[in-house]
């Protein structure tokens, strides 16, 4: 009886220095997770935040949808972008992914300055003529059925 005491008296301080030592690869673990995925992402994050707060009128962006465009007017959360002559598009200030150098979208564009059709495609007429002309078709249909006389047998 008196070993079996002396032995389990022994045995405790091992056993607080082997958890201590198994507690090292946790440690080392989470001192990599740091070093390679939490701070590089936070300073991203506060470039990309440095960069928004910069955006002024005239710089060419990404959004993170992938259109590119001409910043026209900027407000404290939205910024209009130009993506095509006459086309304007209003979006969120945190939705610009990539600021691009003066001149890009120039030297984007295709030669001739001229979009590209699909082949064997056919002009559409303008909208507001065909509305016209739908309108008073609709107007007229409608004006002769008023006019029917309704007969009764």
């Amino acid at each position: 009886m008196l070993i079996s005491d002396a032995f389990a008296q022994a045995a405790a301080p091992a056993q607080s220095e082997a958890s201590l030592v198994s507690l090292l690869p946790m440690i080392g673990i989470l001192i990599i997770f740091y070093f390679l995925l939490i701070r590089p992402q936070s300073k991203r994050a506060k470039e990309h935040k440095q960069m928004v707060e910069a955006l002024q009128r005239g710089d060419e962006v990404i959004t993170n949808g992938g259109i590119l465009g001409l910043i026209i007017n900027v407000s404290e959360s939205y910024v209009i972008v130009e993506i095509a002559p006459a086309v304007e598009v209003t979006i969120l200030k945190s939705s610009v992914q990539t600021l691009l150098p003066k001149g890009t979208l120039k030297s984007i564009e295709p030669k001739g300055g001229k979009t590209q059709k699909a082949r064997g495609a056919k002009p559409i007429a303008p909208l507001e003529d065909n509305k016209d002309e739908d309108i008073g078709e609709v107007l007229e249909s409608k004006d002769t059925e008023v006019e029917k006389p309704i007969e009764k047998k």
